[in-house]
This record gives C-alpha cells, structure tokens and sequence, in this order.
C-alpha cells in the first residue's frame, strides 16, 4: 500500500509561507512574492493594508489549477519599503510585476488597499489586466480624525506587538476564521514600524479614485462583504456607478474579510468571473 502523506495543518502551513516567497527587481525596488502553478490567465491577488501575500493563503486551497501571484506590497512583508507609500506607487509595482513575469491579461483581485490598487493599476495600464476582481474596497475612504482606524493607528508604539489589543478590531472576523492564520498575519503587520503604518494610512486617507474608476474599461466584479463595517452600502454602490459593467456580488454573514471568512465563496465567484 502507498503511504499517504499527512496533510499540513493550518498551523504548519502558516509556519512555511514566509519561506515560499520569490523575489523580483522590475523597476529598481525589490518585490516579494508567492507563486502557486497553474493554469492561465494568471490571477494577481493584491492584499489590503498592513496585509502580506499571507492574506490569500485560505483562499488559495480554493484557486487550485489557476496559476496564482501573490505579492508583498511595497513597505509590507518580505518588500522593502522604498520612497513613496501612494496607491500608484503601488499599482507601478504591480504592473512592474505583471511585466516582469510576462503575464498575459492577468486578472488582478484587490482586497481593501489591495482594490483600490486594482483599480489605479486598470486606469493607468489599461493593457495588462484582464479583469479586475475588487474586494471590500472603496474609491474614497474619506476618514475622519476619529475613525478607530485613524485613532487605533495613531495609538501604536513601537515595537507593536502582535497581541495588541488593537488587531481584535483590526482583524476582526468570523470565529471560524483559523487562529494560526490570525496570527500570521498580525505577525507580519507588527513588523512594520508604526511610522510606515502612519504614513501609508496618510496616502489612504485623502485619495478619491472616483475620476479613475470611470476611465477603467475592464471588466469588473466587485465582492462585498453585506456586513462590512469600514466600507459599507455606500462605498459598493459609488464603486458600482463608477466601474462601467460591474456586477456587485454581496458575501452574505461577512465583514471586511470575505477571502478569510468565506473563501469557498469567494473562489466561486471568482471562477465563475472567469469563465464570463
């Protein structure tokens, strides 16, 4: 009888994903990522703010035979930080990716930051992707002073410890969500230092993506989380009116993680996107 190997547990594979990363130089700053093989187009799969490519690693179980590249933003992860922190500086390192890696029509999915990057990259390199899949995401964050993102960023201290009490609201989810991922990821954002928090929250906070989505032609599903308490209703809806031939599919008992709470879902729709 052939012995079966074990499979890893959640623990185990949270363990090793640090130890999956690649590295490219595509434009003079170096960028992480995790690629899985499989079959084309390519799916790009940008994480949110604070977030690594360690953000897709439920979902990815999901994607199997789709060829998946997952990167570090800049400032994130295993990705130094370089010289500016705006959400196209970003989406140029992504399209220096898709370039680099000789990517045909990718389609790029966006989660929270990772969405808006998505959707400067579709205005700005119109060529490179092949649809656009945006997650949770926004046009205008537009928030306040006292928004507990502002104030629970403003609060931290360095060195951040990955138990602070902050990631409770931060990372907030379904209890179902698996705790060595939880903890993975608040990981990796404690080692960013609370001034690269700071500084990238400053780009997020003022920009309005509004006059670019309506230039963006590519198709485009939009995925949100009916119970999403940073971007709600009214985020999707702008986002609907302003993306020519979206379609806005709600992730029903989610919050702000669709890909975490729900990713059998989440991988659904996005096949089913692809096969549209």
């Amino acid at each position: 009888m052939t012995a079966v190997e074990p499979k890893a547990t959640p623990a185990a594979e949270q363990d090793s994903w640090a130890g999956r990363k690649q590295f490219v130089n595509p434009g003079g700053l170096e960028i992480a990522y995790v690629e899985i093989s499989g079959a084309e187009p390519a799916l790009v799969l940008v994480h949110g703010f604070t977030d690594t490519s360690r953000s897709f690693s439920l979902l990815a179980p999901h994607l199997a035979g789709r060829r998946l590249i997952m990167p570090d933003l800049r400032g994130h992860g295993a990705s130094p930080a370089g010289k500016g922190c705006g959400i196209t500086d970003f989406a140029d390192d992504i399209a220096g990716l898709i370039r680099h890696l000789r990517l045909h029509r990718p389609v790029v999915v966006g989660h929270s930051l990772g969405a808006m990057v998505a959707v400067a990259l579709a205005a700005r390199y119109a060529e490179l992707p092949g649809g656009l899949v945006v997650m949770a995401g926004t046009l205008k964050p537009d928030f306040a002073h006292d928004h507990p993102l502002v104030a629970g960023v403003q609060a931290l201290r360095d060195p951040i410890s990955p138990a602070d009490p902050f990631y409770d609201w931060w990372h907030a989810c379904r209890p179902d969500v698996p705790q060595p991922f939880l903890a993975g990821l608040a990981k990796d954002a404690s080692a960013m230092p609370a001034a690269r928090w700071r500084a990238i929250l400053e780009e997020i906070c003022p920009a309005d993506l509004t006059s670019a989505a309506q230039a963006v032609r590519t198709r485009t599903l939009i995925i949100a989380g009916a119970c999403d308490p940073l971007f709600g209703e009214a985020h999707q809806e702008a986002l609907l009116r302003s993306l020519a031939g979206a379609r806005l599919l709600r992730a029903e008992a989610c919050g702000h993680n669709p890909h975490w709470e729900d990713p059998a879902f989440v991988a659904g729709a996005i096949i089913e996107a692809l096969g549209a």
